[in-house]
């Protein structure tokens, strides 16, 4: 024998529930759909390269790098500050776009020279440049003065390539915004996932103490590496 409501009885349940709590379910489980299938192939990545990362002392997969050095010499003239320095790299490199990343380090006394010391030894002004995407980087550096510029190439496998797009090595910042929209996706999705299950579940402090414990697990161990 069954005891399954007919659809008169389900009919009438649907009209017990107010319409706009109607609208709200049906606009928060369409949006939650589209967030979710927008995220679907960077979580893909994200999640395949994050297993690795997390593992990877036992997962010893190949990173397949192969590292080049190369010295390369300056024109004459040299490059006078960074910037033209950046400009020139980028042609003599055959770089598709500027340096991704630029760091200048001033002039300081060497490590070894003496406290106090007058007129101690100087360690000169160093430029380093960042090209190149996650498949292979390219690193120039400079010590002003010099009349070459050390260049390390380093190609990657594609181990190691999902590694650097998971950790954002070498990433331009349009992969960065785009990062940062699976971020907020995820985020989304948390937040109306716990909005359907309250608006579609009678057992609601069911679905709190779940969303608690986690939001509690993560606090406690984002303030453990504190």
């Amino acid at each position: 024998m069954s005891y399954a409501p007919n659809a008169a009885v389900q009919a009438e349940a649907r009209s017990r529930v107010p319409p706009r709590r109607v609208t709200a379910i049906q606009w928060i489980r369409k949006t939650h759909g589209w967030i979710g299938l927008w995220g679907a192939i960077l979580g893909l990545i994200f999640g395949t390269a994050g297993i690795w990362l997390n593992h990877r002392a036992v997962l010893k997969l190949p990173m397949a790098q192969q590292r080049i050095n190369a010295q390369l010499a300056l024109p004459d003239p040299a490059p006078a500050n960074a910037q033209e320095m950046a400009r020139w790299l980028q042609g003599a490199l055959a770089q598709q776009g500027p340096p991704n990343s630029m760091r200048t380090e001033p002039a300081r006394p060497v490590a070894w020279a003496e406290k106090g010391k007058a007129d101690p030894l100087m360690q000169p002004e160093r430029w380093v440049f960042n090209f190149g995407g996650p498949d292979a980087i390219v690193q120039a550096d400079y010590w002003r003065g010099n009349r070459s510029v050390g260049v390390t190439t380093t190609q990657n496998g594609l181990v190691a390539t999902l590694a650097n797009m998971h950790k954002g090595t070498g990433m331009s910042v349009g992969w960065i915004l785009l990062v940062d929209t699976l971020a907020g996706s995820l985020i989304f999705l948390s937040i109306s996932g716990v909005a359907l299950w309250m608006l579609t579940h009678r057992r609601r402090s069911v679905g709190l103490a779940i969303f608690g414990t986690s939001v509690a697990l993560t606090l406690g161990l984002a303030l453990a590496q504190l």
